[in-house]
């Protein structure tokens, strides 16, 4: 009876851990949980832990394929310290911090494995559509909202103020669907 028990006990802590935040190394985190699947590339806030505006580079999709989902820069939100964080608009970021060119050049100079490692590997991220599209990308629009259905999912550099981060911490994104905010998906993000 005390095997059975203890088989039982390892069985519920698996289960309890299936589905949460998956590190996958190299400052990229993923969550399959909900409808919404997310992953976070912070590898770049790493490097830059003390910069006023840190960018995270999300990627964005549904679970289900047959659903179209819609996602905009009013549903998607940071959770750090109890306290939750909206985006900047563009023209904030642009009036406030000026290292937008800087980030997408250190950004393509960093590994991507982690990030790769993850479901995201069986999605199209179109990259015409951006809520955070530096001034010389050309080809690439400024959008307050991005769709996702079937494989194609939503690639965008996201920006917040940066609250303080200090190595360790730890940060939750939350992402709901514009037309149906029951539908969500969130990933937790711990900054090195």
């Amino acid at each position: 009876m005390k095997i059975f028990k203890s088989i039982l006990f390892v069985l519920l802590l698996s289960a309890a851990a299936y589905g949460q935040t998956e590190d996958l190394g190299m400052g990229a985190f993923a969550n399959e949980r909900g409808p919404i699947l997310v992953a976070v590339d912070a590898a770049l806030v790493d490097f830059q832990i003390k910069s006023p505006y840190v960018m995270f580079v999300f990627y964005i999709a549904a679970k289900n394929q047959n659903k179209d989902i819609v996602v905009s820069r009013d549903t998607i939100t940071m959770t750090y310290q109890g306290q939750e964080y909206k985006m900047p608009t563009v023209k904030e970021l642009r009036e406030n911090y000026n290292g937008e060119i800087h980030d997408v050049d250190f950004y393509r100079h960093l590994g991507k494995e982690g990030i790769i490692s993850a479901w995201v590997r069986f999605y199209n991220f179109p990259q015409r559509a951006d809520f955070f599209p530096p001034l010389t990308m050309r080809g690439t629009l400024s959008v307050d909202e991005g769709s996702i259905y079937g494989f194609t999912g939503f690639r965008t550099k996201v920006y917040f103020k940066n609250p303080g981060f200090k190595k360790g911490d730890k940060v939750t994104f939350k992402v709901w669907d514009k037309k149906d905010p029951n539908i969500t998906g969130q990933v937790d993000v711990v900054i090195d």
